[in-house]
């Protein structure tokens, strides 16, 4: 069965009756199909024009789970959502960024899903609608595994919003592969940094994608970070201690100790960019 619903409302009314997969960009569900046929009812969403679009509200920026990310590229956003803009140039191709979305990104939950680190460097929530009504989640809860996310079957992730609590602070993403265009991270940093008059750093979020099961917020690190003299040099406060929450994997791409090298490095040089930045 295929459903192609051009309401939000219709869209849950579809998936409460008949379950199945929510579909819109398709750019991951079809190459995870191979050569398989398609054997569960399809909801499609791509029809569905509330959930496309970014609009910026006088407490948060609301970014539609349908954007794409040529859309991220697009829209003037503050200058934190730097980072988000530069992870968008990293999905794929060109043709990618123009049907991929941002939802789709976070629900397919890969390590090394490129918008990952950004978001949650920006403390976003994402909003889940079904039948029932709304709920909301931080991203860093939602996403719970490889592939696993707290999305029921019955949901739609509808909204993806960020606080604008820090405006201008400055932001980057930094991602390493094995070469410079199309390819899966083997290490990506997202870092938002935000000093006071005086230099001291008031704010230091830093987010790893692609060494964990899951990204990860450098929690210790940041209220390290805090209070710190924002000068060229300060990155080296940073130390192979602060990655232990980390957890990278050897695979093909990579080994774990390179993984853990190199996100240190990464980390150091992050930060260094956005007190440079100023």
């Amino acid at each position: 069965m295929y459903f192609r619903p051009r309401t939000l409302h219709e869209a849950v009314d579809n998936l409460a009756a008949h379950g199945g997969q929510v579909l819109s960009g398709g750019t991951d569900f079809y190459p995870a199909l191979g050569e398989r046929t398609i054997s569960s009812p399809v909801v499609d969403v791509s029809g569905v024009a509330e959930l496309r679009g970014i609009s910026m509200e006088s407490d948060h920026v609301r970014i539609g789970g349908l954007t794409t990310w040529t859309d991220v590229l697009r829209t003037p956003l503050p200058r934190c959502f730097d980072a988000l803009k530069a992870a968008a140039r990293e999905v794929g191709a060109v043709q990618i960024q123009n049907r991929g979305t941002v939802a789709g990104n976070l629900c397919n939950a890969s390590p090394a899903a490129d918008g990952v680190p950004p978001l949650l460097a920006l403390n976003a929530e994402v909003e889940l609608v079904s039948r029932e009504g709304r709920r909301k989640l931080p991203l860093s809860n939602f996403i719970i595994g490889n592939r696993k996310t707290l999305r029921r079957p019955d949901e739609v992730l509808a909204n993806i919003f960020v606080p604008r609590d820090l405006d201008q602070a400055r932001s980057l993403f930094l991602k390493l592969g094995s070469r410079r265009y199309l390819v899966i991270s083997i290490v990506m940093v997202a870092a938002v940094v935000k000093a006071d008059h005086t230099g001291r750093l008031e704010e230091a979020r830093i987010a790893v994608g692609s060494c964990s099961v899951v990204a990860q917020r450098l929690t210790e690190l940041e209220r390290s970070l805090r209070g710190a003299k924002a000068v060229p040099g300060f990155s080296k406060l940073v130390s192979a201690e602060h990655l232990a929450p980390l957890s990278p994997i050897d695979d093909v791409r990579a080994t774990a100790a390179y993984r853990r090298e190199a996100a240190l490095t990464m980390v150091r040089r992050a930060l260094e960019a956005c007190v440079e930045a100023r």
